[in-house]
């Protein structure tokens, strides 16, 4: 047996480690010169988003793999370039290099002519036979544009979250971030610091802003000590207790509270944002109406100058190596919208999975590394999958529970609780064993 692994970001390293340790041959092509993904800053694979003053958002406890912490000396929440440095050590302490094939991109992927195996093609014009295909490309390095465009047109400069990089362009700018998530709120308040011009974000329906400590600890690791099984109503008073005791009311400080409930959309995390709205450095503006030359016009008929937008208005979900005749990849990327059993498998398609391709309430690289471990289990057949009927209707139950819970949004296709995920993979390892 021999596996492709597409991609060596931090799903696609863990995904080498975990099939070296399981003795299945690999290869792992990356587009790139080195590996780290969209934590490599100026990344020569041109799909890094990671701007020059990026710090991890979780904690580098709740982030690090199991086997292999992250150095003790690391801040709570570090920077990209210890991030990196850890990734570097990651592969050489497990000895996986010699399995990346650098500056190679997988340009097509498609069945073999009996559809038991999978034929990949690489730019080197290349064709090799595998038995199972691992694609673990990332979903935050194509840019998605609002959709559709706001009315009118915009005089000033325009510029993509994900083509950001330091803050100097904003210098003497009035700035203008379309976004609320993580990104937006990061750029917003990197441009406010700079004291040259007023910055405004813009948002359809807000976001729940949490902050980083709480007690002085890690916000996100008191939630080890809350059980998964608690009823959301139970999680949702928990967690505005805790904001309440963190910061008070966000809306005091001028960031309205969202009117759907806590937990019913991703929230953004950040402990700058809310001391900065509470200065008026930054001031959250409503959805844009309309934008008229110099000027945007805000759905609450007040207009501001600007001089530079940001979109941080999220990114495509896109799979260039599949063509549709083979995989639905254009539709996938119009809809943001992949069904898969447990988030990793359709059932459509033996031995193909996507790993990472999850937006947690908590770090993506603890929960590849299951989901990893997991594929390593099927491909060895110490683990068994049910029907594809069985598949079927549960991807239909995890999408009818997820449009029940959250606000309809391409954001939120892919969306999953850390610990109830966590929780599901391990019991489908333990379940469904092979006979």
């Amino acid at each position: 047996m021999k596996i492709c692994i597409i991609g060596a970001g931090s799903s696609g390293i863990v995904a080498a480690k975990t099939l070296k340790q399981h003795q299945i041959d690999f290869d792992c092509y990356e587009a790139g010169s080195k590996i780290g993904g969209n934590w490599r800053y100026q990344n020569d694979n041109k799909m890094s988003s990671a701007y020059r003053s990026l710090h991890i958002n979780t904690s580098r406890k709740m982030m690090e793999y199991s086997d292999f912490p992250m150095p003790a000396h690391y801040p709570h929440f570090p920077h990209h370039s210890q991030i990196i440095d850890y990734f570097d050590d990651y592969v050489a302490h497990f000895d996986i290099v010699k399995n990346i094939i650098f500056n190679t991109k997988i340009i097509d992927v498609s069945f073999t002519k009996n559809r038991k195996k999978y034929l990949v093609k690489t730019d080197k014009n290349e064709t090799k036979e595998y038995d199972g295909v691992i694609v673990a490309n990332g979903h935050h390095w194509n840019p998605r544009l609002p959709e559709p465009m706001f009315e009118g047109e915009f005089e000033g400069e325009t510029l993509h979250s994900h083509y950001y990089r330091t803050p100097e362009i904003f210098e003497n700018k009035n700035v203008l971030v379309v976004g609320i998530g993580n990104s937006a709120v990061d750029i917003a308040c990197e441009a406010a610091r700079l004291h040259t011009g007023k910055v405004f974000i813009s948002t359809r329906s807000g976001a729940y802003i949490l902050p980083n400590y709480i007690l002085g600890k890690p916000f996100d690791e008191l939630s080890k000590s809350i059980p998964h099984t608690l009823p959301l109503w139970t999680k949702r008073f928990l967690l505005n207790t805790s904001l309440w005791l963190a910061r008070g009311k966000q809306a005091d400080y001028g960031v309205p509270k969202p009117k759907r409930p806590i937990l019913s959309e991703h929230p953004t995390n950040s402990q700058d944002l809310l001391n900065l709205t509470g200065r008026g450095k930054v001031t959250i503006k409503p959805n844009i109406q309309k934008l008229a030359g110099k000027e945007v016009i805000f759905e609450d008929n007040t207009k501001e100058k600007i001089d530079i937008i940001i979109w941080s208005t999220g990114y495509k979900m896109t799979f260039p190596f599949f063509q549709n005749d083979f995989f639905p990849a254009q539709e996938v990327e119009n809809s943001n919208d992949l069904q898969l059993y447990k988030r990793v498998i359709h059932p459509d398609y033996k031995n193909l999975f996507f790993l990472g391709l999850i937006q947690p309430l908590g770090a993506i690289m603890p929960l590849a590394e299951i989901q990893s471990k997991w594929i390593a289990q099927l491909l060895t057949q110490k683990t068994a999958l049910p029907s594809d009927e069985f598949m079927w209707l549960d991807i239909e139950k995890t999408e009818n529970s997820l449009k029940k819970r959250y606000k309809e949004s391409k954001r939120h296709t892919i969306q999953v609780d850390f610990y109830d995920y966590k929780a599901v993979l391990e019991k489908e390892m333990k379940q469904m064993r092979a006979e």
